[in-house]
């Protein structure tokens, strides 16, 4: 995934910059970014390794090295950045958020049409955003460029560029599929994946951009160079998932939507009488929790917490990226509640269940810490196909997707065909996905919100949300 943060102010916009991309970690482990624009210095430019330790203590000595009055950053889950460019349209930084699936098509492309060149990295990849750049320095001005770049991109890209004026130029992919918000203050504005991060930095609402919207932003105020498009598709797992619980998108806060996805998820098991005579509801930590409070606040079950994630030395936003490292380091995390455990009938409240690695040693915990029954519950439908704008549930296989590889289990090849009664409970086939992956991991049984349950949760009409991963609709 990945966050950006930019900001241009009267005075010097390193503090803000900093924290404001700070709060912005939970959507990236790899990279983080800075950039910076002073008016004796010009452009500046800090990159930093955060897999192993967080954006904070990379950049803690910033405001000895760096120095600005209009600064972009970015927490990157894939290449480093933001990067410097030296361009016909003049020296700039740019950071980006969002994916490219036809990247060599376009690499090969521009390579045969300029004669150009690409900093490659190791095995000769190109670094996306560096990609975004060159196809935006084929026209004679960034918003022609922005526009052209964002309609080659079969993905997304949402774009923050620092221009060597000090103006920053922000544009949100042209079907919206994450959040760009601006905020101003009497100091100057700022823009923004979560608004959060500049409400805690003393900004108010200005605007939130829509799809395809291109502006420019100086300490003085907000310049509209591209209207937004009319078709939306905004990632339906900022709620569910990755967006931060204090976060609105599209006038909607994170926090109360799981409330009510849980809720919905409890009234559809209250009327099937799916899970009964139990002891305690509890989220999977963290993004569950408020999915598993919505439940059992409808269900009338006690929530609880019977188990707790030690997070002091491994804090979510800087696990290691080998999977095998990061199975042991999800289990050692887990602390039991003895008392909460043993001899209970548990009902959990998962985000998602993508993979389900973590998911069966966590049952497996549960069960040797002496839990008599424990039920799952999904806060979003089966995850049927890999995420192409913005890697989320990102994989080398759909294949290694759970709901696939049980759905091949169950009827080979011939089972692809059927996804779309697989992911609906209420048919045969979506009843034997859901027996055969609890008895694989063991749940005492398993449902998953449903699709029209998301979107009433989420509350925005489902033909503006992004949906693919779950129905394979663009």
């Amino acid at each position: 995934m990945g966050g950006f943060f930019g900001a241009a102010l009267k005075g010097d916009c390193m503090v803000d910059v900093f924290f404001g991309v700070d709060y912005h970690s939970h959507l990236g482990t790899r990279r983080g970014g800075l950039a910076a624009y002073d008016d004796e210095t010009g452009l500046q430019r800090e990159i930093h390794n955060i897999e192993n330790s967080p954006f904070r203590t990379k950049f803690e000595n910033i405001f000895d090295e760096m120095k600005g009055r209009s600064a972009i950053g970015c927490i990157s889950d894939t290449d480093p950045q933001p990067l410097l460019i030296r361009s016909s349209l003049g020296t700039y930084a740019i950071c980006t958020v969002g994916r490219i699936n036809n990247a060599e098509a376009l690499i090969d492309n521009y390579l045969s049409c300029s004669g150009g060149h690409f900093d490659a990295m190791t095995g000769g990849k190109i670094n996306s955003t560096e990609l975004t750049a060159a196809l935006i320095n084929q026209k004679s001005d960034f918003t022609e460029g922005i526009k052209f770049a964002q309609e080659q991109i079969d993905g997304s890209a949402s774009i923050l560029i620092l221009k060597d004026d000090g103006s920053i130029i922000a544009a949100r992919d042209k079907m919206g599929r994450i959040p760009v918000l601006i905020g101003k203050s009497e100091e100057g504005c700022c823009v923004s994946f979560e608004s959060f991060a500049y409400k805690k930095l003393g900004y108010e609402d200005e605007m939130e951009l829509g799809p395809g919207e291109i502006v420019e932003i100086t300490a003085d105020g907000v310049k509209q160079l591209a209207a937004p498009g009319k078709e939306m598709r905004i990632c339906s797992f900022l709620w569910t998932y990755y967006g931060y619980p204090t976060s609105n998108y599209e006038g909607v806060n994170v926090e109360a939507m799981r409330y009510r996805n849980g809720e919905i998820m409890a009234r559809h098991d209250m009327k099937v009488k799916n899970a009964e005579n139990l002891d305690y509801v509890g989220g999977v930590p963290d993004s569950g929790t408020p999915h598993a409070i919505g439940y059992a606040n409808e269900s009338g079950v006690p929530f609880a917490r019977p188990f707790i994630k030690y997070t002091p030395t491994w804090p979510r936003s800087f696990m290691p990226t080998n999977q095998k490292e990061r199975d042991k380091v999800a289990k050692m995390k887990q602390i039991p509640v003895h008392e909460l455990i043993e001899g209970k009938n548990l009902l959990f409240v998962d985000d998602s269940i993508v993979r389900g690695t973590q998911l069966r040693e966590t049952v497996e915990f549960l069960y040797d810490n002496g839990a008599s029954a424990v039920h799952m519950r999904s806060a979003c439908p089966p995850i049927m196909y890999g995420c192409k704008y913005l890697n989320f549930s990102s994989s080398e296989s759909e294949m290694e997707l759970i709901s696939r590889r049980v759905i091949i289990e169950l009827e080979g090849e011939e089972g692809l065909n059927y996804l779309e009664e697989y992911s609906d409970t209420n048919t045969e086939r979506g009843q034997a996905l859901r027996k055969a992956i609890a008895e694989k991991f063991n749940f005492a049984s398993l449902e998953f919100q449903s699709l029209e349950g998301l979107v009433e949760a989420v509350g925005i009409e489902q033909c503006k949300l992004c949906t693919y991963c779950w129905n394979g609709k663009e």
